[in-house]
């Protein structure tokens, strides 16, 4: 699917770019303020995202043939609705390329995916002190669902579990 802006292109990441795909989660992570959190490496994240079986796709943007951001989305169910739905993890545009409608096009494009393929929900989360994102997102029509809490368990507590009888 083309991009609207002929300056701006958006096209499916390969094996390749992997080392660029981790670039921008660490620019995300210093961004959200999350970056003792990355231990994502290239082996890792191709693996994930391009071994036997992928957990995830990935969309990146570029502004002539620089890259300046990234999409990873992947599909969840709706057991209410009987159809799966795509949830996106994460949008990064690079500061220096803001307001220029690049993350409108991402959601954009995204969205047409989850359309072409039937999904009856296009979701994602965002950090509740992010006001530029959440202002964003409710310009496109986007609904926070206030009330519903996201559960994690991750780590030593997931490992515990995961060995609970």
């Amino acid at each position: 699917m083309p991009s609207a802006d002929p300056e701006f292109n958006i096209r499916r990441a390969a094996v390749a770019d992997v080392s660029l795909v981790l670039r921008f989660v660490r620019e995300l992570a210093e961004y959200e303020r999350l970056s003792h959190m990355v231990a994502a490496t290239e082996e890792s994240l191709g693996e994930a995202l391009f071994g036997a079986q992928p957990g995830a796709e990935v969309l990146l943007g570029f502004e002539g043939d620089t890259a300046v951001g990234f999409a990873v989305y992947f599909h969840n169910f709706s057991t209410f609705l009987g159809q799966r739905g795509l949830w996106l993890e994460d949008i990064y545009v690079a500061p220096a390329y803001r307001r220029r409608g690049y993350g409108r096009q991402f959601l954009t494009h995204l969205a047409r995916v989850a359309h072409e393929r039937g999904c009856g929900r296009f979701e994602w989360a965002a950090l509740d002190w992010n006001t530029p994102a959440t202002s964003f997102y409710r310009s496109l029509g986007a609904v926070p669902l206030d009330d519903w809490t996201v559960y994690r368990v991750a780590g030593d507590a997931l490992e515990r579990l995961a060995k609970a009888r």
